[in-house]
């Protein structure tokens, strides 16, 4: 693990893949790799011609002639529906990457702080509208892209929306625990239907992506300057999301990161959640609102609230 590259990654000739918000940072970075190896990759980015210039560069950088891209915006419920919809056949890797950061007070189409509604919930929703295709492939793969901001989030049941208070950070941190709640209920639920479709989560550590942009302006130079200063390069980030993709070694729950000091830097190791991830009685109140909030159920998997 520690030794992972891309190159590592087993060939995928064959294996179709979703990457959401592909178009730059992290998303291109992990499209490109899984390309390389073979796979047809579906680069699925909100705004089009973003999308359209981020597939002509996988296909010059890797050569590769099957990758497509799809419009997707996570701040609707209708766009991942049809987004969904529009998807025929197995599906084998199902990146969850998409996500905005500290942005000011916005609300999504349906009404959900932008934060949680992009990060959280929209992803919740696609997962669940995909669940029958991953379940055709013989050894699906999901991975949701969480954050250290995860550390210092936890999930306000009685505000999750921020309808009485805001705060940027804290909406952060509890989109990125959201993440690895998911990651968590989802794979013990499909364990216990007896599904093999496998779930992890990975965080690329503090990389140089364009997510330091939305917190605010004083905020943003400051955080962009630090991440020049001591963050990895977006290749080096990718590496956590790409072994959970395509390695052959991942467990289900498993949670991907550098082993650097902090988990800001380095090679690809397991990383230690915060103990309250662990939490059954969150996970599944999380499930629940979730399923309220987007209309999204997943296929015999929702009534699985006590474990059986």
């Amino acid at each position: 693990m520690h030794t992972f590259t891309p190159e590592g990654i087993p060939d995928l000739t064959g294996k179709r893949a979703i990457v959401t918000g592909a178009n730059s940072g992290l998303g291109l970075q992990t499209s490109l790799a899984l390309a390389a190896k073979g796979a047809s990759v579906m680069l699925a980015c909100r705004n089009p011609e973003r999308g359209q210039r981020a597939l002509e560069h996988v296909a010059e950088a890797t050569g590769s002639a099957v990758c497509t891209t799809g419009q997707l915006d996570l701040a609707s419920l209708q766009s991942v529906r049809s987004f969904a919809g529009a998807w025929h056949g197995p599906l084998d890797i199902l990146v969850n990457n998409a996500g905005v950061m500290a942005t000011n007070l916005r609300r999504t189409e349906d009404g959900f702080e932008q934060q949680l509604g992009i990060n959280h919930l929209g992803h919740f929703a696609l997962g669940g509208l995909l669940l029958a295709q991953l379940r055709e492939s013989a050894d699906a793969r999901v991975v949701t892209v969480s954050s250290l901001a995860h550390r210092r989030g936890s999930i306000d049941f009685d505000d999750m929306n921020s309808a009485r208070r805001y705060r940027r950070w804290g909406a952060y941190g509890q989109s990125k625990i959201a993440n690895l709640y998911y990651t968590v209920e989802l794979n013990r639920r499909l364990a216990a239907n007896g599904d093999t479709v496998t779930v992890a989560a990975a965080h690329p550590g503090l990389s140089r992506t364009g997510l330091f942009t939305g917190g605010g302006r004083i905020t943003a130079e400051m955080m962009a300057s630090l991440v020049q200063l001591i963050g990895q390069p977006v290749s080096a980030g990718a590496l956590p999301i790409l072994y959970a993709a395509a390695s052959p070694h991942v467990h289900g729950g498993d949670f991907y990161g550098p082993d650097g000091a902090g988990g800001l830097r380095g090679r690809v190791t397991l990383s230690a959640p915060v103990q309250q991830v662990l939490d059954e009685e969150t996970g599944r109140r999380l499930w629940e609102h979730s399923e309220e909030m987007t209309g999204v159920q997943y296929d015999g998997l929702s009534a699985l609230s006590d474990g059986g």
